[in-house]
């Protein structure tokens, strides 16, 4: 690292020996670039290590497969590979029977060797294994692997993320973007809002307020911001604004990076009605005028109920030049039963592989 010298003139080096002269003109600067050269050359390393061990794995796999189909081997070929492979190698995890098993099983659900070297080769294993695990079909799987690599989601997020069915929520929500706002950017402000949002971290009842729940979200600020999704920045809380002398308060300011738009988010804890719409607007017409500069766009408002009458909701929305989107939030998961798989929990799949994990021997560590 380098820190700036007593006197705030160009940064030194640290730990130079007291024997060591005044480097030339132009070296620290060098050398901070060399260092973010080092340092990417060492991420790309091990980038390319857990793509080389993910394709040995779909390698493995695939010939496993391809020898039962067309050589009549049975089930029995992999325990002796098993212990084979652990004689030849005893320094090595990650050939125990049971990922023998998933590597024959992934093989199985990636046909395409192009799939697994272009995309699911930049997971590390644990991501392969929870795709493989929780998802049965392929382009389920694929957009979440996509997603998982544009947003460096950790194991336990993508785990999380496929456990609330995130990606199916997204763009479900009632809005007036389409008239709202210009054809670019409505539609990215639409898929980025989700219908419904999972509040299932939060410590409170079903019977709680908006003020408990908005207490509450704030305190867990770190999950609500991945439960909102990628580009939402909190800006503040109860919000003063001042209009025409009289003081009002925004539940919840954000600020959206994609969109360089402020989002103004209200919580009501029953029923929407509306006159939630109105009052809404009111509040994105106060933040365009007071907080907005001229290179952000229209602020954006998003109403979150307990339930809402999905037609009532459209008409409320239909005639408002103000972007306005409605959806429902779930204090408890509630997720129907046939989203669940009967397939091994992630957990159980790394105890029989003897906790194969983000910073185990198997694979390089990934985290967001």
């Amino acid at each position: 690292m380098a820190s700036k010298s007593p006197s705030g003139s160009a940064p030194a080096i640290e730990q130079v020996p007291s024997s060591f002269v005044e480097p030339p003109a132009g070296y620290v600067a060098w050398f901070i670039e060399l260092k973010a050269r080092i340092q990417t050359a060492q991420q790309r390393t091990v980038v390319a290590a857990n793509q080389e061990l993910v394709s040995l794995y779909w390698q493995i796999g695939r010939d496993i497969l391809a020898r039962q189909a067309h050589q009549g081997w049975g089930a029995k070929v992999i325990d002796r590979l098993a212990h084979d492979l652990h004689n030849a190698f005893p320094q090595m995890k990650g050939f125990s029977r049971a990922n023998l098993m998933y590597m024959r099983a992934f093989a199985d659900a990636w046909r395409d060797g192009q799939i697994v070297q272009q995309l699911v080769g930049q997971l590390p294993w644990g991501h392969n294994l929870v795709l493989l695990s929780k998802l049965k079909d392929q382009p389920t799987r694929l957009r979440y692997a996509q997603r998982a690599i544009e947003q460096g989601w950790s194991r336990n997020v993508l785990t999380m993320q496929i456990d609330g069915n995130a990606l199916a929520r997204e763009g479900q929500a009632v809005t007036n973007f389409g008239s709202a706002l210009p054809p670019p950017q409505s539609d990215l402000a639409r898929h980025a809002l989700k219908d419904p949002y999972l509040f299932d971290f939060l410590e409170v009842g079903k019977e709680a307020d908006e003020r408990s729940i908005e207490q509450a979200l704030v305190q867990h600020i770190s999950r609500f911001l991945l439960e909102l999704g990628a580009g939402f920045a909190f800006v503040g809380r109860q919000l003063h604004l001042e209009v025409g002398g009289e003081d009002f308060y925004v539940d919840l300011l954000f600020y959206h990076l994609k969109l360089h738009s402020y989002v103004v988010v209200e919580l009501k804890a029953g029923a929407f009605k509306p006159e939630h719409a109105g009052q809404l607007g009111f509040y994105l017409s106060a933040v365009d005028a007071q907080f907005k500069s001229e290179h952000d766009g229209p602020t954006i408002g998003l109403l979150l109920c307990r339930t809402k009458n999905r037609v009532v909701a459209e008409y409320a929305l239909r005639d408002s030049n103000r972007p306005i989107g409605v959806a429902e939030y779930q204090l408890v998961e509630a997720l129907p039963a046939d989203l669940r798989t009967s397939l091994p929990s992630v957990e159980q799949i790394e105890r029989e592989l003897g906790a194969v994990g983000e910073g185990g021997s198997d694979a390089p560590s990934w985290k967001s």
